[in-house]
């Protein structure tokens, strides 16, 4: 009777132990795997790095990819995170909400779009109505440009069909017939750099980290021989002054008009790893990361300074 009684202890004990296993990871431990948007490639590379660096016990498996196929990866639960530069629409919450999961989407930087063109392209401003023209196909040729010195057609170049920067100026522009346009799309923000460079009447779109980073050789290395336009949002600029470029103060004031929010969505139900790096993005040393790659972070990393008079 007492070794019966033993017996179903020790299985109560092993069903309860299982019940109460601890989950596969946590912020300090363990292996999960997060996509992101391609043109976000940068940043997000030297964050989960970092973040690696401080906890060798963590492992980040990373995919990039276009914006709209990234969030399509965490919607089927093949990825815990996506770095986004939108939230969710209806239909992907849906989906979510089907499989009775709560999503948390946090806010954490302001992105551009860089307009880039080779050096020589002698342009190198532009206005926002002057987008819309192009992108409506009233525009069609450099030389219709007001400030239009190169000549020859534009050729609108983008790093994918599904990629965030052509889903940004379609809606900016609120574009509707694509007959009009002379558009070239390629695979990533890099080839979209190196087609640029050989074509003196392309445009190209690529997010702003990819050449912003002042101390990665990379960064330094697509820069050469390009221009990274400015734009205004006025029709008829009094002055240069009245341009402005894509970069981090730029972002900050709002004076860039091209500029995007950045997200990073997470579907983890636990107090995992993910929840990590996203604490590390908002309350610790990550936005100092987003700010190095040239964003501005949305909480920006305190730094105290003490200064002894001696």
């Amino acid at each position: 009777m007492n070794t019966l009684i033993k017996i179903g202890l020790g299985a109560g004990l092993l069903s309860l132990a299982a019940c109460s296993s601890p989950p596969p990871d946590n912020p300090s431990h363990g292996t999960i795997s997060i996509t992101a948007d391609e043109s976000l490639e940068p940043m997000v590379e030297s964050i989960y790095k970092a973040y690696e660096g401080v906890y060798p016990n963590t492992k980040f498996n990373v995919t990039f990819k276009p914006e709209q196929e990234a969030i399509a990866t965490m919607l089927r639960d093949s990825a815990r995170l996506v770095f986004s530069t939108r939230e969710l629409n209806a239909d992907e919450k849906a989906v979510l909400a089907r499989e009775k999961i709560k999503y948390k989407s946090e806010f954490i930087a302001t992105d551009g779009i860089a307009l880039i063109v080779g050096r020589q392209n002698p342009d190198s401003l532009i206005t926002v109505p002057e987008l819309n023209d192009i992108f409506q196909g009233r525009i069609t040729r450099w030389e219709q440009l007001k400030r239009g010195r190169q000549t020859g057609p534009i050729v609108l170049v983008f790093d994918n069909n599904n990629s965030s920067n052509l889903s940004f100026a379609i809606k900016q522009f609120q574009v509707t017939d694509f007959n009009k346009l002379k558009i070239f799309t390629v695979k990533s923000n890099k080839q979209v750099i190196e087609y640029v460079r050989k074509n003196p009447t392309a445009l190209g779109f690529i997010g702003v980290n990819w050449i912003s980073d002042g101390d990665s050789p990379l960064a330094a290395e697509l820069s050469k021989n390009l221009r990274v336009m400015g734009v205004s949002d006025q029709s008829d600029p009094g002055s240069i002054d009245d341009f402005f470029q894509p970069f981090q103060k730029n972002l900050g004031l709002k004076t860039y008009p091209l500029r995007r929010n950045v997200y990073v969505i997470s579907r983890e139900a636990h107090s995992g790893l993910g929840s990590g790096l996203i604490n590390y993005i908002v309350r610790d040393v990550g936005g100092l990361l987003i700010e190095k790659s040239g964003l501005w972070p949305a909480k920006p990393y305190n730094r105290e300074v003490f200064l002894e008079k001696y």
